[in-house]
């Protein structure tokens, strides 16, 4: 059986930012939608430099440290 997703769209500083979900329990906010705030024509750099940001780097290593028991630390 093939999930259909669903996406419904929420307004912020008049930005429409897409959420998406296959299962109504687990939902994915766009990241590129977000982006766009600072930069509309090329939110790709916004992600980019946000991905290489400490804070960003440390977040996503607790993250996965709570939500991945199989985590391999190397």
């Amino acid at each position: 059986m093939v999930k259909k997703t669903v996406k419904e769209t929420i307004h912020a500083k008049g930005i429409e930012i897409g959420i998406y979900t296959t299962d109504f329990e687990n939902e994915f906010i766009s990241l590129t939608d977000i982006s766009k705030y600072r930069n509309e024509d090329a939110p790709r750099f916004v992600i980019q430099n946000w991905m290489r940001n400490r804070n960003t780097i440390e977040f996503l290593s607790v993250w996965e440290e709570l939500h991945n028991p199989d985590l391999n630390r190397v």
